[in-house]
């Protein structure tokens, strides 16, 4: 009796959850596109009444109409947050598909002081969205791999000192853009005792109202050096694997699943993903041919050509020691 009478009041339950979906369909007021916005008109009322006519998949349209809707709000409510910045976010700016970005001739005498204090253009950078399109360079056969879906997830740590701002955020927004939500557990950012007032509470601020509970911030209390910097966040991090990268990187789609899945296959592996080069005066995405990274005898990086047996396999997605 006890488990007949639950079994009474879970379907009471599930149709008035049922009903108020409905009214909440019929009630809600319609919501208006402003001129310029890329949006429609929804007329939820409008929906409710062709529900016998169409049965449940109306009602499943008019809830993916919303969410789209909705999804448009919040992108233009976060959108402002960059724009307080200076920054810009979306698909615009300049620079897409990796292009070489330009600026004007009166823009060029503006940029020239922070170029000289950051190594690089961070005054063009600004111009560059934080979420632009980059080429992706990876082999055919690498784009046709399959990973399986229980691959560990993997905290992010970004190490940086006066780094410029728009760098720093391009590449969380790259990091959260190209890694499949599922395999990202967090973002970490270290920052090594920087003095530059941007990237203390306007940084914060930002990516607590952009990625809530995503960013983390990790402060250094002194200049601790790279290694140290790296074993503080590593020391915040929570996921199953970690990943150090500089905080002026952008990350392409499917670079992650072949690291975890490398890593999942043995623990003991370190992998470094295949880099290409993004150039410091006009951001222009680089290809770098097939090849591995070491080290000289004064430890400098290099590049290495793949040794001979690699070439002879044939299979550029084959990992190279």
């Amino acid at each position: 009796m006890a488990s007949l009478r639950r079994v009474k009041v879970l379907l009471v339950l599930n149709l008035i959850a049922v009903a108020g979906f409905v009214l909440f369909l019929a009630k809600c007021r319609p919501i208006t596109a402003k001129s310029g916005d890329s949006f429609h008109d929804i007329h939820p009322r409008a929906e409710v009444a062709n529900l016998t006519a169409h049965g449940i998949s109306s009602i499943q349209d008019a809830v993916l109409k919303r969410l789209s809707l909705l999804e448009d709000i919040v992108y233009r409510q976060l959108n402002g947050l960059s724009k307080s910045l200076g920054l810009i976010e979306g698909y615009g700016g300049r620079g897409k598909g990796g292009l070489p970005a330009t600026l004007s001739p009166e823009e060029e005498e503006k940029a020239k002081g922070p170029h000289e204090k950051y190594g690089y253009n961070s005054y063009l950078s600004e111009k560059i969205s934080l979420d632009r399109s980059i080429p992706d360079y990876r082999p055919t056969k690498c784009k046709e791999l399959k990973y399986g879906k229980e691959l560990p997830q993997i905290s992010i740590i970004f190490i940086f000192v006066n780094e410029a701002l728009s760098v720093i955020l391009r590449s969380v927004h790259s990091a959260v853009n190209h890694t499949p939500a599922h395999l990202l557990k967090e973002i970490i950012l270290v920052d090594d005792n920087s003095d530059e007032e941007e990237l203390k509470a306007p940084l914060e601020e930002y990516v607590n109202k952009r990625y809530p509970g995503l960013v983390k911030v990790v402060r250094n209390q002194k200049r601790e050096g790279l290694i140290r910097a790296r074993i503080e966040g590593w020391k915040a991090a929570t996921g199953q694997i970690t990943g150090f990268f500089d905080a002026h990187v952008e990350f392409t789609a499917g670079w992650a699943e072949p690291v975890l899945s490398r890593i999942q296959e043995n623990r003991r592996r370190v992998i470094l993903p295949s880099i290409d080069n993004i150039k410091q005066d006009n951001f222009e995405v680089q290809r770098y041919e097939n090849s591995a990274h070491g080290y000289s005898w004064e430890l400098w990086c290099m590049y290495i050509s793949p040794p001979k047996d690699w070439w002879d396999a044939g299979d550029p997605s084959l990992p190279i020691r």
